[in-house]
């Protein structure tokens, strides 16, 4: 018989604790566990069939997230949203799931627009030529997989031209929202938020974004840039009044 390698058995673990994770989490985004609800080890640990220790880890990792608590003859305590840490994405990405989605995402761009225009106009101001010239690429290669129909490059390519720019930006505080605004594009098209074909004015913003930068252009990058973010509120909006699918690719 073979024995098994160790590392097998604390991969299997890692896996069971996010799994585990991923239900509770969810479960207190969505409302489904609502803030004051109480949970305990034992409860965790009969539900999903686990060992105290990913239960006791599983906990840890909620309560780090602020969205629970442990109390001493309580149990652990299910918080209200207002204590949970909003920026981190695997709660951006569970309130994405919850059915409460588009006012999720509505105030999610919201936060894009107050900070991507902005760091937008300070990449103009900061960026060096070579840096330009690879954000240039980047947003051609953009508009290619856009027009081509590539739904998952366009994503990645995406994530990176929003990535870009906030670092290019010299500011490390905005820079640090990279993966903030990387799960938000991610969920998007996770929970089929986006649409078979890409909007052309959006493509064409993005390119548009790389040339004024170039040009060292900071107000109108900073127009531009807010421009595809506004766009994607107003896009929210219809759906939140009509239901249907968001119609461009931001």
């Amino acid at each position: 018989m073979t024995a098994s390698h160790p590392t097998e058995g604390l991969s299997s673990l890692a896996g069971l604790h996010s799994k585990v994770l991923d239900e509770l989490g969810a479960a207190i985004c969505a409302g489904e566990l609502p803030a004051g609800s109480v949970l305990t080890l034992d409860d965790v640990e009969s539900t999903y069939g686990i060992s105290r220790s990913v239960a006791r880890e599983t906990v840890r990792v909620l309560q780090s997230m602020g969205l629970a608590v442990s109390r001493r003859r309580v149990g652990v305590v299910v918080l209200p949203d207002t204590e949970w840490n909003l920026y981190d994405p695997q709660i951006i990405r569970w309130r994405l799931a919850s059915p409460d989605r588009a006012a999720q995402l509505a105030a999610l761009v919201e936060l894009r627009a107050a900070v991507e225009p902005e760091a937008a106009r300070l990449a103009a101001q900061r960026a060096t030529s070579a840096e330009i010239s690879d954000l240039i690429a980047l947003a051609g290669k953009l508009w290619a997989a856009g027009e081509e129909g590539d739904g998952e490059a366009f994503l990645a390519l995406d994530v990176q031209f929003h990535a870009r720019v906030l670092l290019l930006s010299r500011n490390a505080m905005f820079a640090r929202l990279d993966s903030l605004i990387a799960q938000i594009l991610v969920s998007r098209t996770e929970h089929g938020l986006v649409p078979s074909e890409p909007d052309v004015v959006a493509l064409q913003r993005h390119v548009d974004v790389a040339g004024a930068i170039q040009r060292r252009d900071g107000d109108a990058v900073h127009d531009l840039m807010r421009s595809i973010l506004l766009q994607t509120i107003d896009e929210i909006d219809t759906i939140s009044d009509q239901g249907d699918p968001i119609s461009s690719w931001h």
